[in-house]
C-alpha cells in the first residue's frame, strides 16, 4: 500500500484533482451550446466503409465498457457518445506518461446522402462496430 505521506503520492493525488477541476471549469465557462457536446473531452478515431448494401463505422475506444456508450442516429449523421474512466485514479501510482485520453467523448460521424437504419452495434476487440443498412432510395 503506498504511503499517503510520500510526496510522489501526494503530488499525483493533487495533480488528478487539479485536472478534474480544470475540466469542470472548462465545461462551465466554455459551453458552445447546451448539448452534451459541451462536456466532450476527446473524440475517438473512426474508419468508415461502404458497399452497395450498408455502411460500416468502426470507432476505436479500447477500455470503454458497452454500458458507457450511446449510439444515436440522426438524419445525415450518427453520434457516438460515452465515457472512458481514468484507471488507477486512487492507486497512488506516479504518472510517468499519460497519452491515452480519458473522460467524456463524443464523435459526430457524417453520413452520405440517403436513408439508413442502424442494424447492429457491438463492441469487438476495443472497437465499436456500427452497421447501417441502406434503405430504399
Amino acid at each position: 500500500m503506498p504511503n499517503p505521506n510520500d510526496p510522489a503520492v501526494w503530488m499525483w493525488t493533487q495533480a488528478v484533482e487539479l485536472m478534474d477541476e480544470a475540466a469542470r471549469l472548462h465545461r462551465q465557462f466554455f459551453r458552445p451550446n447546451s448539448s452534451a457536446q459541451a462536456f466532450t473531452v476527446w473524440e475517438p478515431p473512426i474508419d468508415v466503409f461502404e458497399d452497395e448494401r450498408e455502411i460500416l463505422v468502426l470507432v476505436a475506444m479500447p477500455g470503454v465498457a458497452a454500458d458507457r456508450v450511446e449510439v444515436m442516429y440522426e438524419p445525415h449523421q450518427i453520434i457516438v457518445r460515452g465515457v472512458r474512466p481514468q484507471p488507477l485514479r486512487e492507486s497512488g501510482y506516479l504518472v510517468r506518461r499519460l497519452e491515452i485520453p480519458y473522460g467524456a467523448f463524443e464523435r459526430r460521424i457524417p453520413l452520405p446522402a440517403g436513408r439508413f437504419e442502424v442494424s447492429r452495434s457491438e463492441l469487438v476487440q476495443g472497437c465499436l462496430v456500427v452497421t447501417l443498412t441502406k434503405l430504399g432510395r
